[in-house]
């Protein structure tokens, strides 16, 4: 039972892999459609007119909601200036008052495309920008940083020394988590105090689409900002939902596999040493065979046999670990437990192979045993 062991555990983990491999398949795919699949990208090339180092026109966010699939789409930047904007929030007695979390030029239809989770208050709107308003939404990290806690008191924060109404704190964000650090400032506002974006931090665009819209609004967003200057935008569609469970099947499987390898290894050579210990202790045994008449292919077969059983059995047993352990996990997660019927049927064989490859080398030195020399011992 222990030599069989470690084949149990190696064709357990075999079997488990593939078949939660399989069950999370399904998984990772609607998880992909639900978010990714819907995302879109655009970005400044950085091809075309050096003149309007922004790309992107001002009513970039009302030009992308006339494409027909879009939900949201807003134009984003980090503000880069020389020296670094400072950015101050409510300070308590013996504090320097310098935070400054990272401040942000966003247009009012980003916070749609983020499915940004709004804390307290709300978001900045079109009306914000169209009077290039003086007020920011904080991402929860930099509210705590800034020590903005009440909006009722309608806090401020200075940008420099420009002051700036709070007038939102959101929680959580779907998409690009790093704006949950940052200080969140209308796009025509930063336009108008601190200017366009730099070489450096170019402007990109996040629309999101309705399910199945995405490859077509990659499409159309291009012409949609600059019908004249197409080239002047690099469009990222989503990659296909298939090739990215794939890829992740894949990568899950090279991993498992891997750990599953190095167990059916420690069973092998469990195997091959239990077989050796076992040809030391009955040598007189296979003296006495030999002596009445057995060959030496008779005297490997033997073992050969003996190793084999062990690896079957340890087979058979991890095979039913592991398809009771995809059982269990797809229970607890509420799944739909999947088993490739081609991965059970061949696992016990595989445990049949580990075990006649570790017995291989015990067998034929077995075979080697002279009669007169095993009865003399």
């Amino acid at each position: 039972m222990l030599t069989a062991l470690g084949t149990v555990l190696g064709i357990g983990a075999f079997v488990a892999v593939l078949g939660l491999t399989a069950t999370a398949q399904g998984q990772v795919s609607d998880r992909f459609t639900a978010l990714v699949a819907t995302e879109v990208v655009v970005e400044d090339s950085g091809v075309g007119d050096s003149e309007e180092p922004d790309a992107f026109p001002a009513d970039a966010d009302q030009r992308l909601r006339k494409v027909v699939g879009v939900r949201h789409a807003g134009v984003w930047w980090q503000v880069e200036q020389a020296p670094p904007l400072p950015v101050r929030g409510v300070t308590l007695p013996g504090e320097s008052g310098k935070q400054d979390p990272p401040v942000f030029a966003a247009s009012a239809g980003l916070m749609g495309a983020l499915r940004a989770e709004v804390q307290s208050g709300r978001v900045y709107d079109d009306g914000h920008e169209v009077a290039e308003a003086r007020v920011v939404v904080l991402g929860i990290g930099a509210a705590r940083q800034l020590r903005v806690h009440d909006l009722g008191l309608r806090p401020a924060v200075f940008i420099g020394d420009i002051p700036f109404t709070v007038v939102g704190v959101i929680s959580d964000v779907k998409r690009q988590p790093e704006l949950l650090s940052a200080v969140m400032v209308p796009r025509r506002t930063v336009e108008r105090l601190w200017g366009g974006p730099t070489k450096s931090g170019q402007a990109k665009m996040l629309i999101e689409a309705q399910p199945g819209a995405a490859q077509v609004v990659a499409e159309q967003a291009a012409l949609a900002l600059r019908p004249s200057a197409v080239e002047r935008f690099k469009v990222i569609p989503p990659p296909d939902p298939r090739t990215l469970r794939d890829q992740i099947s894949s990568d899950l499987n090279s991993l498992f596999l891997a750990l599953a390898g190095l167990c059916l290894i420690v069973g092998a050579v469990g195997i091959a040493n239990t077989t050796m210990v076992a040809v030391l202790e009955r040598t007189s045994e296979i003296g006495i065979r030999r002596a009445l008449g057995a060959r030496r292919r008779h005297i490997a077969a033997q073992f050969l046999a003996e190793s084999g059983l062990i690896g079957l059995l340890g087979g058979l047993v991890g095979t039913s670990v592991g398809v009771l352990t995809v059982v269990a996990v797809a229970l607890v997660r509420e799944w739909t437990a999947v088993m490739p019927i081609s991965t059970a049927a061949a696992a016990p064989a595989l445990g049949a192979v580990v075990g006649l490859v570790a017995g291989a080398y015990p067998a034929v030195n077995a075979a080697r045993v002279q009669p007169v020399v095993a009865l003399r011992r």
